[in-house]
């Protein structure tokens, strides 16, 4: 058996624990210290429920994370943000260690006037808002046209309403910041924009509505990082092209969605485009596909897995031959080469 690490951050990756354990390896799990009752309740019932030669826990922060990265193991595998990402490659490449990291990043949501609003605007906010926006696929920005974003924004409006009724804070179906600094990097943003919908926000319950921010420009903080929370802007472009260009000139993403009805601007999409995948219709929703491999591109991620995909990441395909020892018909691969040699071994090969 192998020894694999894996770090999480946030929501975890269980489906990455379970493919390398499938795959016949131990597994070192360092859930993250952001999320501690989750870190806590790993730590409490994987050692109750599975074999404690092949299963453990680390919890801690920075340097236990540290003193993890420094021992030699056969895989590591991490999910979080490109910069600490760089750490644990850095950390990897000192014992030559393969890893698997799934990076995040700004995944834009493409929509074509063509399409049907109400609901893509329905589709938009489930995917954006699920965890109060703090999901790795979640739709970080809305490029549209400007006549399509206006129609765009009661419709969203409308659909945070429907989702989680008129005040998101009674809603039990609506999550809270999962820390205050994280609260506070986000509601800096909410003036990078006109506010469509949301921007209510408590700092003492690390609450923040459901927003969409609308006249957002390019070059505005909110368009600068990843924002993994509530905030959703909406970015005009002019046609489709500009909307490739746009996308182009930025990181790879880990996903990459699109509504629209015409199948050239679907081929168009996928052939002029990097991402570490691509949805039409339905944001997220790949992430639940275990026939599908999950991961990024360039900044956003190396490797995949999910399912069989999470079996091959996990495995060494180990290369193994063996020849009996009689009769010995290397001897015909032996010198001296003669040209009776060279028939019979043409005619065997």
């Amino acid at each position: 058996m192998a020894d694999w690490l894996s770090h999480s951050r946030a929501a975890g990756r269980p489906a990455s624990m379970v493919g390398a354990l499938a795959a016949g390896n131990c597994v070192v799990a360092k859930p993250s210290e952001l999320a501690p009752n989750t870190s806590q309740t790993m730590a409490r019932l994987l050692p109750a429920y599975l074999d404690p030669e092949a299963m453990a826990v680390v919890q801690g922060a920075v340097a236990e994370t540290t003193a993890l990265l420094q021992q030699r193991f056969d895989h590591i595998f991490y999910t979080g943000n490109a910069a600490v990402g760089r750490i644990v490659m850095t950390a990897a490449a000192r014992h030559l260690t393969p890893v698997t990291l799934e990076l995040g990043g700004k995944s834009p949501v493409i929509v074509d006037r063509d399409a049907d609003l109400v609901t893509a605007a329905r589709r938009i906010a489930w995917s954006k808002f699920l965890n109060a926006g703090q999901t790795c696929v979640a739709p970080d920005y809305l490029l549209t046209d400007p006549h399509t974003a206006q129609r765009l924004e009661p419709l969203l409006a409308a659909a945070i309403t429907d989702l989680y009724g008129p005040d998101p804070s009674t809603s039990p179906d609506y999550g809270r910041i999962i820390t205050t600094r994280h609260f506070d990097r986000l509601t800096a943003l909410l003036a990078d924009g006109r506010v469509v919908a949301g921007a209510v926000h408590d700092r003492q319950r690390r609450y923040l509505a459901p927003t969409v921010l609308a006249d957002v420009s390019p070059d505005t903080p909110v368009m600068r990082e990843e924002i993994f929370g509530p905030i959703l802007p909406i970015v005009t472009v002019t046609d489709l092209d500009d909307a490739i260009r746009f996308v182009n000139a930025r990181d790879k993403p880990l996903s990459l969605y699109a509504f629209t009805n015409s199948g050239q601007t679907r081929r168009r999409i996928l052939a002029e485009t990097s991402s570490g995948a691509v949805g039409f219709g339905l944001p997220a929703a790949h992430l639940s596909v275990p026939g599908l491999p999950f991961g990024g591109v360039g900044e956003s991620g190396i490797g995949a897995y999910h399912g069989r995909h999470s079996i091959d990441t996990f495995s060494h395909r180990k290369a193994v031959l063996s020849k009996p020892l009689a009769p010995d018909t290397m001897r015909l691969a032996y010198p001296p080469h003669t040209r009776i040699k060279a028939r019979l071994l043409h005619l065997i090969s």
